[in-house]
């Protein structure tokens, strides 16, 4: 055999080893890598109407990294979030706001900021109210806009239901109890007074100012009004110095499963800050 044959099966040799030995390798990644165990499973989220939107957008992204997974996210308020995830008929609950002291076998994870404004139709010529003001309108002793330099028409006052965290807010920061509230309509969700206030002119309500804002941005005729003189922006509840804040929270009751505590790492990651500034929020993450 000639010297260039020679080489020549040297190399095909080496090839052929190389190419078994690559192979090889492969098969042991591919090996390792099914035993990493996938995410599969359902998630259920009930409670604030605040925080879904939100934690719809998260779970969107969630599912897309994990397809075994499905999320269900329901609203109904924050007391039902925290019902729920207490009778283990949802895996995370929603709260607006933060955790009672009778609440304490709950577990509370922080996943944004939001801050609630008070909201007025965007014709309504009232550039501020003073939290007198304010509190002798849902007490009930002003009933007209002429009193605070405005048209000669009766308000609405607008007043959320018992069991939503913004009515808890607006309650804690104005040292006013429900029962004392003098209300024209009473509703549930963030986006029905948003609805009222932007249908009627003499409306007036409190809703989370990441919404306000967000459908403000969308053409909806709603304007923000300043609390104590600190305007009602997502920059000021960012800054803390905006008087009627909250944090936004995902609850959980006891031990959760592997699924829950993956969801809820990630939800209160970094990964998901865009998701959170998108929907007007401030992000806690770092």
């Amino acid at each position: 055999m000639s010297k260039k044959m020679t080489y020549i099966a040297l190399l095909q040799l080496t090839i052929i080893s190389i190419s078994m030995i690559l192979s090889g390798c492969d098969k042991h990644e591919n090996a390792k890598a099914s035993e990493i165990p996938q995410l599969q499973g359902k998630l259920i989220l009930t409670g604030s109407s605040t925080v879904a939107p939100l934690a719809n957008e998260i779970a969107k992204r969630f599912e897309a990294q994990h397809p075994g997974v499905r999320i269900d996210v329901q609203t109904g308020g924050s007391s039902r979030g925290i019902a729920d995830s207490r009778r283990g008929t949802a895996d995370i609950g929603m709260a607006s706001r933060a955790l009672k002291s009778s609440e304490s076998d709950l577990t509370a994870h922080t996943i944004a900021m939001d801050g609630v404004g008070m909201i007025l139709h965007q014709d309504n010529p009232i550039k501020s109210l003073t939290d007198k003001q304010i509190l002798d309108i849902y007490t009930g002793k002003i009933t007209h806009w002429s009193k605070l330099g405005g048209t000669d028409n009766p308000i609405t006052v607008i007043n959320k239901a018992e069991g939503r965290a913004t009515l808890e807010v607006f309650l804690h920061y104005f040292k006013i109890k429900n029962e004392n509230i003098k209300p024209s309509i009473i509703i549930g969700e963030n986006q029905q007074a948003i609805r009222t206030v932007a249908g009627d002119p003499n409306a007036i309500g409190y809703v989370s100012i990441g919404t306000a804002d967000y459908e403000a941005s969308h053409g909806i005729p709603i304007r923000l009004l300043p609390i104590n003189g600190i305007k009602a922006t997502v920059a000021n509840v960012r800054k803390g110095v905006f008087p009627m804040s909250r944090p936004l929270n995902l609850v959980t009751h006891g031990k959760i499963s592997p699924l829950a505590a993956a969801f809820i790492a990630f939800a209160s990651s970094s990964q998901i800050n865009d998701l959170v500034e998108a929907q007007y929020f401030v992000p806690i993450a770092q």
